[in-house]
């Protein structure tokens, strides 16, 4: 059975808490509200950038239609213009003032037709510019969201990693000086059961596994020396025995 000073093991008790400490912080860290509240705003964005692309897609495509419409009515209308003007410069034979007339009306008609589909397009693009609008204030108000929410996210972690170092300096003074195969030994067990490597015996039970223990190990218990390491055999960690103990100094 291994051994060291009681003292030692009762400070044992000290770095257990320490460390149980940062494990919470752990755990804190990894759980902030601002962390679930991001994961919904991601999500909220991702949903919203499929109809961001859609919306912005169709301006373009309506933009790119309205261009070609009004090209259209303004080369109808410069034709109508050019065949007018010669039509009153006197200079065309009666022949060529009938088919240029003639012309001027299916251009008219023509014009007018196109117009119509211009007009269409016009509406239809003002419809979906005003959409895209709404869409893209929804994005920016879910991004500047979500930059707030980070910005929270990050006070938080500051706040966690400065007490987290700070514990780290309180731990590095409760472990100097102790037995060195005691420490050895606790952070071995702290590894393998998940942070907690040695707790209280308080009365008849082990504070790490909870578990009151049985008649025969408590006598062997009460019967080993004061510098004697003893483990628990439910869980197997180290049970640091404290006089008068009534609570758990460390939690599994």
């Amino acid at each position: 059975m291994a051994t060291a000073p009681p003292e030692d093991q009762r400070r044992l008790l000290d770095v257990q808490a320490l460390d149980t400490r940062v494990q919470q912080l752990a755990h804190q860290r990894k759980n902030l509200p601002a962390l679930t509240r991001l994961t919904e705003l991601d999500a909220r964005i991702a949903d919203l950038r499929a109809s961001l692309v859609e919306s912005r897609t169709r301006v373009a495509d309506l933009r790119r239609e309205l261009t070609k419409a009004e090209s259209d009515v303004e080369q109808v209308r410069n034709r109508a213009d050019r065949d007018q003007k010669r039509l009153e410069s006197g200079g065309v034979s009666a022949k060529d003032a009938v088919a240029l007339t003639d012309e001027i009306g299916s251009l008219a008609t023509r014009q007018a037709a196109l117009e119509e589909i211009e007009l269409d397009v016009m509406e239809r693009l003002e419809a979906h510019e005003d959409t895209l609008t709404k869409v893209e204030a929804a994005n920016d108000e879910l991004a500047a969201e979500k930059a707030k929410v980070e910005a929270e996210r990050d006070a938080g972690w500051a706040e966690i990693d400065a007490q987290v170092q700070e514990i780290a300096g309180e731990r590095a003074k409760a472990v100097d000086g102790l037995d060195t195969a005691l420490v050895k030994l606790y952070e071995k067990i702290r590894a393998q059961l998940g942070g907690t490597g040695a707790a209280v015996l308080n009365g008849n039970r082990c504070e790490g596994c909870r578990m009151d223990l049985p008649p025969a190990d408590l006598a062997t218990i009460r019967s080993a020396a004061p510098d004697a390491v003893v483990r628990c055999e439910e869980c197997g960690r180290i049970l640091v025995r404290v006089a008068g103990a009534k609570t758990g100094a460390a939690a599994g």
